[in-house]
């Protein structure tokens, strides 16, 4: 990410000039799309709904020609005297309950011979508890049942219309349902208005499909709906005998305002409707188009999108050579200039092109020689200065540390306790041989371990053991090796600064590898101090006063820097009342 930031700077100019072309250029390609389309969507849809409003009345004029072929079998049946007697008359002889039964089947014979070309079951029901029924699409359940049925309930409330309604039966070798049609009406006397049985016209809703299922295609469906919303038929299986209210409000609402269509979302799809009235059913014929797949096969997306990519590709290209020309010269010396930043002074530029970007090149360049001379200079003298001072610090021991210290030995001589006087000495031999030696030098982490216990040692004999200190160091970090006077600056803070508030608590100085750096951390649980954020700056601590040597925590911070580089050094995270936590960074190092 940062390498093309880089190539960004160098190039902005052309970068800004041509995106304002990239962005001009496409903005006039999609404008341009994106009204021809529309323009042609909407001429699309006017004409598809014109093309569909006629397929729609095909459709229907279909439906009307069956209804009449129902009507005239249903007048048939209630004109025939014989049928009339079939249904209505109790049995009598034998003989003439024959004849009757054979002159009725001849009867029916002739009507359902006027239904040949459809496949339609008829039954007759009389009530007399007597019944016919042809042997072809009739109704799978039992007479007693169809009696109670509210088929037949239906049918007896309204005994002067022929109506058709919706039913699912259960197929008897398989649990699955098969969608019928029913068209009934009840069998009256024409004199005295009595009801003496109920003509039952079947087919099922494969069949009835057929008067449509040729005018319909993918993303262009047929439904039927019910008076109460129910899709008793459609080309689509999945929608059979769901209830769609929406759609028979829309229905509805096109043909009470005369609309050609209505834009409509069916089952999360964004749909064209049509609709048309079936008044002889009390049915809705809908035709539903998937705007989406009717466009698809107007408009080819993928050519159109193709067409201005490869218009915009070519000018962008044209657009790109130009400007690329025009700003190669800027960017090659905008570039050389800016290593200077990253301390590369010895980046010379070839002199070249004409006589102004010749002077301008060795007036880079001579700039380059004074800058290299006087930052050579610069880091020699920041080098000499800085060892001066470590070395100057390092042997400015604290001669009220010395004076304590040897006050506490003569006290411990006094009181009988030699023994503990001469460990004393030794501990302060130790750590003033430690301080006066190379500043420069390197300790494994073992021997920083002893110089650390020597100079707790002596606070301990000096002050007592209300603070206990803990030493954590993993096994694998004692060969390691690190500067001289990086803790011990650290624990000293600790002792006289952390603990003015409490009685006593405790210091962990803990030693350990991670991420392949050696991490050493100083933690105690004193009264802490206000950070305002994770990580305390070194220079909140810069005056805190060392009371063995000069050498502070800040100087330790600086002294990492120096020698390792940015990523290594000191970090502090405090609260108040809880504590201080001390973290070292420095890399892992093994002799």
């Amino acid at each position: 990410m940062r390498r093309y930031w880089e190539r960004f700077k160098f190039h902005s100019l052309f970068i800004k000039i041509f995106l304002v072309m990239l962005f001009s250029i496409i903005a006039v390609a999609i404008a341009s799309s994106w009204t021809t389309v529309r323009m042609s969507e909407k001429l699309f849809m006017n004409t598809f709904s014109i093309t569909n409003s006629k397929v729609i009345s095909q459709i229907k004029a279909s439906f009307e020609a069956f209804h009449y072929s129902i009507v005239t079998a249903t007048n048939n049946t209630q004109l025939s005297g014989t049928i009339r007697s079939f249904l209505s008359e109790e049995d009598s002889d034998s003989l003439r309950m024959l004849r009757t039964y054979y002159n009725m089947t001849t009867q029916m014979k002739k009507i359902q011979s006027t239904l040949d070309a459809y496949q339609v079951g008829i039954k007759i029901m009389g009530k007399n508890g007597r019944s016919y029924s042809t042997n072809t699409n009739n109704l799978l359940m039992s007479d007693r049942e169809l009696q109670q049925h509210e088929l037949t309930r239906n049918t007896l409330a309204e005994p002067k219309r022929l109506m058709y309604q919706f039913y699912e039966e259960t197929m008897p070798d398989s649990a699955q349902k098969e969608a019928v049609i029913v068209g009934s009406k009840a069998l009256m006397d024409r004199t005295t208005g009595d009801i003496y049985g109920t003509l039952y016209f079947t087919i099922h809703e494969k069949d009835f499909r057929s008067f449509y299922g040729s005018f319909v295609s993918t993303g262009n469906d047929v439904v039927i709906l019910n008076k109460q919303g129910m899709i008793v038929s459609s080309n689509r299986s999945d929608l059979m005998g769901q209830r769609a209210e929406d759609l028979l409000q829309v229905a509805r609402q096109i043909e009470e305002q005369q609309l050609a269509y209505q834009n409509t979302d069916f089952q999360g799809t964004d749909s064209i409707l049509i609709a048309d009235y079936l008044p002889s059913y009390d049915f809705y014929i809908v035709n539903l188009i998937d705007k989406q797949t009717a466009l698809g096969q107007m408009v080819n997306g993928k050519m159109v999108v193709l067409f201005c990519s490869a218009i915009v590709a070519v000018a962008l290209i044209v657009v790109f050579l130009i400007f690329r020309r025009l700003t190669r010269s800027l960017t090659l010396l905008t570039r050389q200039m800016s290593k200077i930043t990253e301390r590369n002074f010895h980046n010379y530029i070839t002199v070249t092109g004409s006589f102004e970007f010749q002077e301008l090149g060795h007036a880079y360049n001579y700039m380059l020689d004074e800058l290299n001379e006087y930052v050579e200079k610069l880091v020699e003298t920041q080098k000499e200065q800085r060892n001066a001072e470590l070395a100057a610090l390092q042997h400015q021991i604290n001669p009220h540390f010395l004076y304590n210290t040897l006050a506490s030995v003569n006290f411990l001589v006094q009181q009988g306790s030699q023994e503990k006087a001469v460990q004393t000495i030794h501990a302060l031999i130790s750590m003033l041989q430690n301080a006066l030696s190379n500043v420069s030098e390197s300790i494994t982490v073992t021997q920083e371990l002893e110089n650390l216990k020597s100079y707790v040692f002596i606070n301990h004999v000096r002050y007592g053991e209300r603070i206990r200190v803990n030493f954590f160091v993993s096994p694998d970090c004692m060969d390691c090796h690190l500067p001289k006077l990086i803790i011990q600056p650290f624990i000293e803070n600790a002792f006289f600064h952390a603990f003015t508030r409490k009685s006593g608590g405790y210091i962990h100085i803990l030693i350990s590898q991670d991420a392949g750096s050696l991490l050493c951390e100083v933690v105690d649980n004193g009264d802490g101090m206000d950070t305002g954020a994770a990580d305390l700056p070194m220079s909140s601590l810069a005056g805190k006063r060392q009371l063995f040597t000069g050498i502070g925590i800040r100087n330790v911070h600086d002294r990492l820097v120096l020698m390792y580089g940015e990523e290594y050094g000191v970090t502090i995270k405090s609260a108040p009342g809880e504590g201080t936590a001390i973290r070292i960074r420095l890399p892992l190092m093994k002799k």
